[in-house]
Parts: C-alpha cells; structure tokens; sequence
C-alpha cells in the first residue's frame, strides 16, 4: 500500500514490465464501505497487459472507506464530493507522472460511489480519458448543470445497473444512460439481473469490452 498526500492505493504492473513502455492503465473506484482490493478482481484478467491502480477512499466506514460522506441517499455531502472529485483528477495526473502510464490509455472502473465520481471525471476530463467503466451508480444533477463540462463525444463508456437494485433503482440507471446517449455515440448500456452488485456475466462483459477498446 503507497500512500500520497490525499490517497493511499494499490498498484499492479504487468510482469516483467518494460521501463521503456507506456501501458495503458486502469484506475479503480470502490464503492461506500468497501476498499481497493475489492476492486481488483474484476479487472484481474487484464493485469499481465495493463498497470492497475486500486484508490482507496480517504475516508473510513466501518471497516471499510468511502470518498465522501452522504446526507442521504442521492445526496452527498456536497464539500465533500467536490474535493474528491478534484483530489482525484489531480491524483490521476500524479500517478501518470510517476509510473509508465500511457495518458492516452487511461480508464476509470467504479462501482457505486466510485462510479459516481468515475461519471463525474468523465465530464471534467473529457478525451484525457480513453473510457471509463460505470456500474450501479448516476450522475448528480449538480454535476450536470453546475460542473465545468467537457466534450466526451470520443470518450467510452460502459454503464451496467443491475435489474433489481435495491440502493439505485433501474430507473436510475436508464437515466444515466440516456444522459450519457446524448453524449457521446460510444456507450453500452446492459442491465444486468442482480441487485447491487456485479454478476459474472457484467465482469466478462467488462474485460471484453475494454479490450476491444485497445484494441481499436
């Protein structure tokens, strides 16, 4: 575990990494109450082709961590989710300065609250990003109308809802997708039948689909 000012995380390079080569790189987001190791399983297929950085919340939960607090569901603490959302662009930036990351093969995994923030770093950062992975969360409409925005017509994305989630609702995630949809034409949206949570299916689907894109 590596700890900079704001964030401690996990890093895995690919075996017998090349210090002459830039590789493309996923960083991932837990969701509330969880941790980066969490994360890593469903990306673990990729790890001999791609650095993976798991960020672990800077805030404890119980047992686990959170990026940010909730006043309640849908409604985060709003000082909170800014400095995060700010923290971790910045820390994106970090990262791809000190390991060989491939700034144009950066993507963003989040479950939840991690795909929350991985929505919201998608319009901020725009094509500083390649793609971004986003299952079982939305984006606030505080983001949409108050956030600087950026194009993300280039940018991919891959939004997953599970059918019967029971912390966000379908619903959500079909609003989410429909925002998405106006834009950028390079979505996918599946519903998958689970609650909230990530089925065996939505993980194959996920290094699928992220290889395809590299390989684009």
């Amino acid at each position: 575990m590596i700890e900079t000012a704001d964030y401690e995380y996990e890093i895995h390079m690919p075996p017998n990494w090349d210090t002459n080569k830039k590789y493309p790189t996923i960083f991932t987001l837990h969701g509330k109450g969880s941790n980066e190791r969490n994360m890593f399983g469903l990306v673990s297929d990729l790890a001999d082709e791609f650095i993976i950085i798991g960020i672990r919340g800077n805030l404890t939960l119980g047992a686990g961590y959170q990026y940010y607090e909730l006043k309640s569901i849908g409604n985060p603490v709003r000082e909170q989710f800014d400095q995060a959302a700010k923290q971790l662009e910045s820390f994106i930036h970090y990262a791809t300065e000190k390991y060989p990351i491939d700034p144009s093969a950066r993507y963003l995994l989040g479950f939840s609250q991690g795909a929350i923030l991985s929505m919201t770093l998608a319009l901020t950062m725009g094509e500083q990003l390649k793609g971004i992975v986003a299952l079982n969360g939305y984006v606030p409409d505080f983001v949409k109308t108050e956030y600087t925005l950026l194009k993300v017509d280039e940018l991919s994305v891959f939004i997953s809802h599970g059918q019967y989630d029971s912390v966000f609702p379908i619903r959500i995630g079909e609003e989410t997708a429909a925002y998405f949809r106006t834009q950028t034409p390079h979505l996918s949206f599946t519903i998958y039948p689970t609650d909230h949570g990530v089925s065996e299916d939505n993980q194959r689907d996920i290094i699928k689909w992220i290889k395809e894109r590299e390989q684009q």
